[in-house]
């Protein structure tokens, strides 16, 4: 009998051992050839596509049609999965791999026929950049093309690869108008759902501006005087029948004894039954939080401020985090009238060219501007629309999807009523690629003329030269109005004001303070905003910060920029500590513990602080208790009513200081008692999630709440070993509302700080590595450089790996 188990145990780690050598031997068979040469059609020079011990991808090309097929052929070797994700996002594909769980993204991706409009969009290109795709998308395929194995995720899915088309381009294009845009097509529809739903004081008084703004002019919106207004009394009578019901409850839990002894007043604040019964009250559940600030952080100094004279320039680009990274280490060398031309800094997979960078001469960098590109168009009861059915493949069959369609754009029904959608994305000046242009600018100025003509997702681009000069400017595709507006404008202001790019977009160029910033927030002059608007402002308490951080020194280093990137002060919640602080304090019986923690916070979003953790939670606690029954209420509506609250800090604190008893709900005798009560609940949600047997705070250390894991897509729906595809976890470091952005799968995409003609001492620190496949050397290149804070190089190292193509003669 032993022999036989004996003899079972060893068949069976036989067999698991040969599976493992086949997955592996697939697996290996699917990396790429990075050394040898290549004939190919596409390339009418000899071009070369090299590696160092990053894998950053080095390409020397006669010109840049040819550089264009060679990264395209890199993006292919190390990062079509990402790619395909890209694609299919923008077209509304994804079901067709992950089944019917992204049936919703790919019904608001279709809802916007991308895929239509990519064409439209390509027919409408200069016939430079018409070349400049297709030569990509050849290099693309050739890559593809030379797979001896498909990469893992295809066989995981049991799915074919497809071509790469030139239009896929500008899908990943599309793609990106929905990670820094979609928020803006949201809020618009919220922003009218709660004016229709509540009236004009409410909507004024959620969406009144704050004092956080940071203008780079120093201009100020002024900021609302008006009285609060009384709480919506059309929820008066549920809060009444909710109440009575949680009395009830409330009442025969007190009326329980602990070994026959009645509660009283100290075992109800030391018993942790009382507590969990306690916390659960609360005028109603809202599990919203705010979206995380897309978009970013750039600031630049003048040469008046640094030791060399050159301009300097910061960038990070915040953006969700996955494997493989979003950003690809790119440079691009190649001639282009007569000129030689080297780009460094990182290109997108899916697209020529490079996004962020330098050329030596000059500098730039993105964030989201937030300008306001969106209209909902209120359509009359007679209005005629069509109806448009679109097909979405599923695993197995597939789905039938039908959409509505008027000339104003598609049409969304909210309470009965129609709105069209006019948005930016949604017109052939929407994309394009001007951005391949910067790499022959020599200096400030060119950059500008080229800033001026670039189409994508509009941006805040800082711009920064070898002589010194710097300037500031929204990059990319605006719409023209003349008033911009917040909720829906009616079928004549749409027909009065047609879809057209606008002109005359601000500039600031060498302010006499040396000094730029932009942070997602509004950065435009105050005379402006009643033209270009407010997309989605961030609530500008970052961009603040690192204005204030700018004004500190004299002079700038790259390392100096690196020290405000990670700055993790505190700074916004200062005000919400010292609330909560107080008010524990008055009840130090049942807080003494917590108080502990808040006293040694270090007012910082460190790993080991448990009192940022409180303070935090606290604070979304009390947005969600105040503002809960309101946005839940356009939620059911069908609109996302969390866009709202990433301006709903004024309104909080107004609520806060005033402490009209109309927001109170039933039952809660006093804003104290609603502020702690929010206290208690956000704690033991924490306690539940974190440690919910042993209930120890210390398991709340922002470190471990906030913890980075930067995840591959497909990693949870692999057994045993999926995580082996993940980037190993970082202690929390940072947060929203501060420089150092960062929650558990969103933050800084890449942290570049670069002076022109300075660029030994440039840095490029990316969370990943080069190459999306598992064995590669270059998975993980770079990653633990990010983890660490650490200052990787930009300019490339030592060549290891060399392709090189050359033009194939003609059969």
């Amino acid at each position: 009998m032993i022999n036989w188990i004996k003899w079972l145990v060893v068949g069976a780690v036989l067999l698991l051992s040969i599976a493992a050598a086949a997955v592996y031997t697939t697996l290996y068979l699917s990396l790429p050839k990075l050394d040898g040469n290549s004939a190919t059609y596409h390339v009418t020079q000899p071009t070369q596509l090299s590696r160092d011990s990053l894998g950053h991808a080095v390409v020397n090309a006669e010109n840049l049609f040819d550089a264009a097929y060679a990264l395209g052929f890199a993006h292919g070797q190390d990062r079509f999965f990402q790619m395909d994700l890209q694609r299919r996002a923008a077209s509304g594909n994804l079901s067709a791999w992950v089944g019917s769980a992204a049936l919703d993204t790919d019904k608001n991706a279709r809802f916007h026929q991308f895929e239509q409009r990519a064409q439209t969009v390509f027919e409408n290109l200069p016939s430079k950049q018409q070349e400049l795709l297709i030569r990509y998308a050849h290099g693309v395929n050739e890559a593809i093309d030379e797979y001896t194995t498909l990469p893992f995720e295809y066989i995981a899915a049991g799915m074919e690869i497809t071509q790469w088309r030139p239009t896929d381009s500008i899908l990943v294009i599309y793609s990106m108008y929905l990670d820094l845009q979609d928020g803006q097509v949201k809020l618009d529809l919220a922003r009218t759902a709660l004016k229709d739903t509540f009236g004009d004081d409410i909507y004024r008084f959620v969406t009144q501006q704050s004092h956080f703004q940071a203008a780079l002019d120093g201009s100020e919106l002024p900021l609302s005087d008006a009285p609060i207004p009384e709480y919506p009394s059309q929820f008066k009578a549920a809060d009444e029948s909710k109440n009575e019901s949680e009395n009830a409850d409330t009442q025969a839990y007190n009326n329980r004894s602990i070994n026959g002894v009645l509660l009283n007043d100290l075992a109800r604040y030391t018993d942790p039954r009382y507590n969990r019964a306690r916390y659960s009250r609360a005028r109603y559940t809202y599990r919203g939080i705010e979206l995380p600030d897309i978009g970013s952080n750039n600031y630049a100094v003048s040469g008046n401020i640094t030791p060399t004279g050159a301009g300097l320039l910061a960038n990070d680009m915040h953006l969700s985090l996955r494997v493989p990274v979003i950003w690809y280490r790119t440079q691009l060398n190649y001639s282009d009238a007569g000129q030689d031309v080297s780009i460094t800094g990182v290109s997108l997979p899916g697209l020529p060219g490079i996004v962020v960078g330098t050329n030596g001469n000059i500098a730039w960098g993105f964030t989201n501007a937030n300008l306001d590109n969106v209209d909902w168009v209120a359509l009359n009861s007679d209005t005629e629309t069509t109806k448009v059915t679109e097909t979405i493949p599923l695993p197995s069959g597939a789905h039938e999807y039908t959409m509505e369609v008027s000339e104003f754009g598609p049409v969304k029904t909210l309470n009965g009523k129609r709105y069209a959608l006019n948005w930016v994305a949604h017109h052939k000046f929407a994309a394009n690629l001007a951005i391949t242009d910067f790499g022959g600018a020599k200096s400030v100025d060119e950059a500008i003329d080229i800033g001026k003509r670039i189409a994508n997702p509009t941006q805040n681009l800082v711009m920064v030269d070898s002589e010194g000069n710097t300037a500031w400017m929204p990059g990319g595709a605006v719409l023209h109005r003349e008033k911009a507006s917040y909720t829906a404008i009616s079928e004549q202001d749409m027909r009065n004001n047609p879809p057209r790019p606008a002109t005359m977009l601000p500039l600031v160029k060498n302010p006499v303070s040396n000094r730029l910033w932009t942070a997602n927030a509004r950065v435009i002059s105050a005379k402006d905003v009643s033209r270009l608007g407010d997309g989605g402002y961030a609530l500008g308490a970052r961009g603040r910060q690192i204005r204030d951080r700018l004004f500190e020194k004299d002079t700038f280093t790259e390392t100096d920029f690196y020290a405000i990137q990670l700055d993790n002060h505190a700074q916004f919640l200062i005000p919400w500590h010292n609330l909560l602080s107080g008010l524990l304090t008055m009840q130090n019986v049942e807080f003494k513990p917590d108080l502990t923690y808040l006293n040694t916070w270090g007012a910082c979003a460190c790993d080991d602080s448990v009192g940022y953790t409180l303070v935090k939670h606290f604070r979304r606690e009390v947005v969600q208790t105040l503002f809960g029954e309101i946005l839940s209420s356009l939620d059911e509506q069908g609109v996302q009513s969390r866009t709202l609250l990433r301006g709903i800090e004024p309104a909080t604190w107004q609520l806060i200081q005033s402490q009209p008893s109309s927001w109170l709900p039933e039952g809660t005798d006093t804003f104290d008692e609603l502020l702690v009560d929010a206290y208690r609940r956000a704690k033991h949600k924490l306690l539940d999630k974190y440690s919910p047997l042993e209930a120890n705070m210390d398991m709340l250390n922002w470190g471990s709440v906030n913890a980075l894991t930067v995840k591959h897509p497909f990693s949870a729906q692999i057994p045993l070993i999926g995580d082996k595809l993940n980037m190993a976890p970082v202690p929390g470091f940072g947060d929203t509302y501060m420089p150092a952005v960062q929650s558990t799968g969103f933050g800084a995409s890449e942290r570049f700080f670069v002076s022109p003609g300075h660029l030994d001492n440039a840095i490029l620190t990316l969370p990943g590595g080069q190459s999306g496949h598992p064995l590669s050397e270059f998975f993980t290149s770079g990653f633990d450089d990010y983890a660490t804070q650490a200052a990787t190089p930009l300019l490339p190292g030592d060549i290891i790996y060399s392709r090189t193509f050359y033009k194939k003669e003609e059969e």
